[in-house]
């Protein structure tokens, strides 16, 4: 069941999931009834995990304001800027708000490291990882 259900997760192809039973040792007559079984029902399978999944909140959109301040009591010629943001989200037709606050260094920051995650999973020698970390799962399970 972890097999299929990994498989119709990943919508891995008949030859890579014929692959992935075939390491397992299984006779002929088992890997062709298995992937006979995949093949029928890994749709049926996806939309039943996609009714189980965790409805996760989606964006909807975001207020930000940039505060300074320049003065206190005890110091006079203070500067101390920050970023504060407002995110609105959508859960289950519900609209909740989170409120975060920053200093633009820290924000800056946060931008950089994410930007480069996102281009280091663009190369291929990570998506090959990804793949190859996705088959071993499922092999192992």
């Amino acid at each position: 069941v972890y097999l299929l259900t990994e498989s119709s997760k990943l919508m891995i192809s008949d030859i890579d999931f014929q692959d992935s039973i075939h390491v397992l040792g299984f006779s002929d007559e088992l890997n062709k009834s298995l992937l006979q079984l995949y093949l029928d029902n890994r749709k049926e399978i996806r939309s039943i995990l996609g009714e189980l999944a965790p409805r996760l909140p989606s964006y909807h959109s975001l207020e930000w304001r940039l505060d300074v301040q320049l003065a206190s009591r005890s110091l006079r010629q203070q500067i101390k800027p920050a970023v504060t943001m407002k995110l609105h989200l959508n859960q289950n037709e519900d609209q909740t708000a989170q409120v975060l606050q920053t200093d633009p260094a820290t924000l800056l920051h946060l931008i950089q490291q994410l930007e480069q995650a996102l281009g280091e999973m663009k190369m291929n020698h990570c998506r090959r990882i990804v793949r190859n970390i996705e088959i071993t799962l499922v092999l192992s399970y």
